[in-house]
């Protein structure tokens, strides 16, 4: 197998990047992607243009779906690199079974690339705020003081009891957010949730949940849904004034898939006296009806629709406890996959976040770009938190949740509604 594949020196591999046939594959875990430095290198991202496809990817019945997805396709070159040689090589033997024949390999990228100041690398502009399973076991083993791991969930108790990453306290999302409108609670309430978890303007907060396949025709599907909780939990927290907010890169599954242990020994918070800043401290990041309206008429902002598109033209609600249908006339359609419940359009099939050019592209095509203000919403705000967390680890600089959404919008019925197909397609 080495020895049908082709080896690229560096000066190789630079004099072929100018060559828009090819298609550069970056084989490492996504979390080095986007920026982590997982092997010591000297510099942590990617090589531009190069898309992330991990070898552990490689052995999903999907593998060739996400491929397709990619764009990448066997009339044109390939160029992979990674950490190993035998995993880059592993990679290039699945892409032969799939047809792809012209293909090489990159081996230096630790060495040569990541230490040469002359040559590019991109990365996500936040990646320190998207931990990985690596990066959080060994803060766990040797420094905690400062830190907080919160396992979110919304009303499901026993979904921490059955296993949580050791040491994570239980954070059940209804102590940041009212049941009767599914927004922020007040500055008060949210200061005193969070200071009985311990949590200070000065904590760091790693934040993740568990996904368990949420069903629309539960009670209560979100109680399914503990990664989509992490995300709504981090935007509070950024809206509340806490300095440094992070998510676990793929929640408790990149813990367990990194072969880390989860217990049922429940940890206890160690309450903290003052949060130390005035809530909010980031009052720019959320947005109510009044602004959202604002935003509707402004040429240079969005108000992007994160729902499924059946929500958007106003075939389904999305929700069992929401009547009425449709779309806020004027919003952008921003998807977010199947249902209320699911963000296939931002994740990986490992519910790690889907690389970030991609998530522009898709929102680049619908008319919102970074130069913008976007406030997402979706039903009750959760989606909406997750498209919003993207946008900021991006470094958007104008962005927020309208924390109404349409539970809000679809409320008040001086508030018009529009159903159906759009005249110009999905904007």
């Amino acid at each position: 197998m080495t020895d049908r594949l082709e080896r690229l020196s560096t000066s190789e591999l630079t004099s072929r990047l100018s060559d828009p046939a090819t298609q550069l594959v970056d084989v490492r875990p996504v979390d080095a992607w986007n920026g982590w430095r997982l092997r010591g290198e000297a510099r942590g991202g990617h090589i531009p243009g190069a898309r992330s496809l991990p070898r552990a990817w490689s052995d999903w019945l999907e593998w060739i779906e996400v491929v397709r997805a990619k764009g990448l396709r066997p009339e044109r070159g390939l160029v992979l690199y990674g950490y190993e040689p035998a995993a880059t090589e592993a990679v290039a033997e699945r892409f032969r079974r799939e047809g792809f024949g012209r293909i090489a390999a990159y081996h230096d990228f630790v060495d040569e690339w990541s230490r040469d100041e002359t040559l590019p690398l991109d990365r996500l502009p936040r990646h320190e705020h998207l931990v990985p399973a690596s990066w959080l076991a060994a803060r766990l083993a040797s420094e905690r003081e400062g830190l907080v791991v919160c396992h979110a969930h919304y009303r499901n108790r026993p979904d921490y009891e059955k296993g949580h990453i050791p040491g994570a306290l239980s954070l059940d999302t209804l102590t940041l957010e009212s049941p009767e409108t599914w927004n922020r609670r007040s500055p008060d309430e949210v200061r005193d949730a969070l200071l009985r978890l311990g949590i200070t303007s000065r904590t760091t907060v790693v934040l993740y949940g568990r996904h368990s396949f949420p069903d629309n025709r539960d009670p209560f599907p979100g109680s399914a849904a503990g990664q989509l909780a992490a995300f709504r939990c981090a935007f509070v927290m950024l809206w509340a004034g806490v300095d440094d907010v992070r998510i676990l890169n793929g929640g408790l599954r990149a813990w367990t898939d990194a072969g880390h242990e989860i217990t049922g020994v429940e940890s206890e918070p160690r309450p903290a006296a003052a949060f130390g800043a005035p809530i909010p401290g980031r009052p720019e990041l959320a947005v109510d009806t009044p602004e959202a309206k604002r935003i509707l008429a402004a040429p240079d902002a969005n108000l992007v629709s994160v729902r499924s598109w059946p929500e958007y033209i106003g075939e389904v609600s999305g929700y069992n406890y929401i009547e009425k249908t449709g779309r806020i006339p004027g919003s952008v359609f921003g998807n977010c996959g199947s249902d209320a419940y699911h963000m296939e359009e931002y994740r990986n099939l490992d519910h790690t976040t889907r690389e970030y050019p991609e998530i522009a592209e898709a929102w680049r095509s619908a008319g919102i770009t970074p130069e913008m203000r976007a406030a997402f919403y979706c039903g009750t705000g959760w989606r909406g938190s997750e498209a919003f967390f993207n946008a900021w680890l991006m470094g958007w600089p104008r962005v927020a949740v309208y924390d109404g959404g349409w539970f809000e919008w679809s409320s008040d019925p001086a508030n018009p509604i529009g159903t159906g197909v759009p005249e110009d397609g999905p904007a």
